[in-house]
């Protein structure tokens, strides 16, 4: 598929923009990226999204598609290529929560994992440990291991810097 066909806009720090950029690479979707910031809304965002105006928003063919579990949903019956998002069998549970590959739980909680470690960093608490929520934490450590997430979600240090100017814009508003 040509890139100009599939536009994503989006910030890098959204959780919710990642959970579209995973599935768009699991599926091996070329895409454009639009960074658009969601504080100050852009042209193309409005035009997309004139109801709710947020991100992200997926356009396919110069159509759009808004609220990423919906985007995500739209990926996998748009391209039946590559593996299924959605288990085919919904008693296959191994690795995963979709069975032996990433589907679409996986996205959904995975995407959330980088902020996740920005927020264990700031209060100081371990939330997925090994000892109290054994089974979550390994689906955790085997999710950030993936390559695909390795490519998506935000590192942490970039995270826990936006977290710290947003922390000081809070601060300087007050």
């Amino acid at each position: 598929m040509a890139t100009r066909d599939v536009k994503l806009l989006g910030t890098w720090s959204c959780p919710y923009v990642n959970r579209v950029q995973l599935a768009l690479k699991l599926k091996s979707i070329e895409y454009e990226f639009i960074e658009d910031n969601p504080y100050n809304r852009s042209e193309i965002l409005v035009k997309n999204n004139p109801v709710l105006k947020k991100i992200p928003v997926l356009i396919h063919g110069n159509k759009p598609v808004c609220e990423s579990l919906i985007i995500v949903q739209y990926i996998d019956d748009a391209w039946p290529i590559g593996p299924s998002l959605l288990p085919s069998d919904a008693y296959d549970r191994k690795d995963y929560f979709g069975g032996e590959n990433i589907g679409y739980i996986d996205i959904v909680l995975g995407s959330s994992l980088a902020w996740l470690r920005v927020t264990e960093i700031v209060v100081g608490v371990q939330l997925l440990d090994q000892t109290r929520t054994p089974g979550l934490a390994k689906w955790a450590e085997r999710v950030i291991s993936n390559d695909v997430f390795k490519d998506v979600l935000p590192e942490t240090k970039k995270l826990l810097e936006l977290h710290e100017k947003i922390q000081a814009f809070i601060k300087s508003s007050t």
